[in-house]
């Protein structure tokens, strides 16, 4: 169904859309449902109240808004660790987004939460993601430290909120409270003060849905493996290195002793598969202890347990020294350094320029209001994809003789 005329259906019931078809979808959708997933015809709704989807559920209705959405586009040309022109192999923030959604998908199949609901949200965590990935965030975050900082989590949910601009009805896309419940990971106690209801659970400890909570461990399973392949793949990482990892070690061995004559990039792939599907086991046979100890029987009893999903003792602790490894050996690897000094000096130096100027920036990001002012540079700059802030720099402070 085209997402461009999502309230005009091929065939609309009379009843506005809540006729046999709208009822249909929902239904084979939520029957095989656990009680403590959640449920789309019991959502807590929309900011703009709008007519029930026709085919097709709430959920499903934000999935599609997502991938629709300019913000979604854009992050093929976002980096992960490596700059959008430093090859064309390497992950990008839509990859990354791709990844996880089938991650986050399988997991919640196999425990009978709202897979649209998990995907909607695996497919919109990145949506607010700076150019130049983590040093961009940071280098953005200084320039708005005086400003009221930057936190790219409360930019995604801006971005679906306020920035997209799709809809006569309203700015952003309208998306459900359950789905922006999930993009909001982490919050400030200062900024959820401000958010009202979507702001309360950070407030009073309370935790988002499963499928939230299995969204950003997706998340997480996703980005330490893509980067060890990335990692490989550049060369900044070695398999001698990774030997003093447990958990690719473990199996490498595994795979090498099934394949002996495979090598190269066959060997790498198999022993990444391999750690991803044990890494999706022992999340869902973890959770499921959970699920059956603190036995939720709603997605209310879910808010108020401790956090339900998450890995084994053993995992969590192989899955850690990964992180850590990843971050010793490849986040600082000096030629990594040298493209994040990089990325910062362009996002500080557009930030300095459409600060000393606003002129400089299209019209719907100047404001008469200097209080205003440095939120919507940083929504510009925020908004820029790699190749996209590089550009503009070079604008702005290059010469050219052509």
């Amino acid at each position: 169904m085209s997402e461009g005329r999502d309230d005009i259906p091929a065939h609309r019931h009379q009843d506005g859309g809540t006729g046999p078809a709208a009822s249909s979808a929902a239904w084979l959708t939520e029957t095989a449902l656990a009680p403590y997933a959640a449920h789309a015809s019991r959502s807590r709704g929309r900011r703009h109240p709008e007519p029930p989807p026709t085919a097709r559920t709430e959920f499903q209705r934000d999935r599609d808004r997502i991938v629709h959405s300019t913000a979604f586009r854009r992050l093929e040309y976002k980096t992960q660790v490596f700059v959008n022109h430093e090859g064309d192999l390497f992950r990008t923030r839509l990859t990354h987004s791709l990844e996880v959604a089938q991650i986050a998908r399988s997991v919640a199949r196999n425990l009978r939460v709202n897979e649209d609901l998990v995907e909607a949200i695996s497919l919109a965590h990145d949506l607010g993601h700076t150019p130049f990935g983590h040093a961009g965030q940071d280098a953005l975050n200084e320039c708005m430290r005086e400003h009221g900082g930057f936190e790219h989590n409360l930019q995604s949910l801006a971005v679906v909120d306020e920035l997209e601009e799709h809809y006569g009805a309203f700015d952003g896309l309208n998306l459900c409270f359950e789905t922006r419940e999930g993009i909001l990971k982490h919050c400030s106690r200062e900024h959820a003060r401000q958010l009202g209801e979507l702001g309360e659970r950070f407030l009073l400890g309370r935790q988002p849905s499963i499928e939230a909570q299995i969204a950003n461990i997706a998340d997480e399973i996703a980005y330490n493996n893509h980067d060890v392949d990335d990692g490989l793949r550049s060369g900044l990482l070695t398999i001698g290195q990774l030997a003093e990892v447990e958990l690719w070690q473990t199996h490498y061995d595994s795979a090498r002793g099934e394949f002996p004559r495979i090598d190269g990039r066959r060997l790498i792939h198999e022993t990444v598969r391999r750690i991803i599907n044990t890494l999706i086991v022992d999340l869902i046979e973890t959770t499921t202890r959970h699920l059956a100890e603190h036995a939720p029987a709603s997605l209310d009893d879910v808010r108020a347990a401790p956090p339900l999903v998450a890995h084994s003792e053993r995992i969590a602790v192989q899955a850690l020294v990964l992180k850590r490894f990843l971050y010793k050996n490849l986040y600082r690897h000096y030629r990594v350094m040298r493209m994040a000094h990089k990325a910062r000096r362009v996002v500080r130096g557009l930030f300095e320029a459409f600060s000393d100027d606003p002129r400089l920036l299209p019209p719907g990001y100047q404001s008469p209001d200097p209080a205003v002012q440095p939120r919507l540079i940083a929504h510009y700059i925020a908004g820029m994809t790699d190749r996209y802030a590089l550009k503009e720099y070079q604008r702005l402070f290059v010469i050219s003789d052509s």
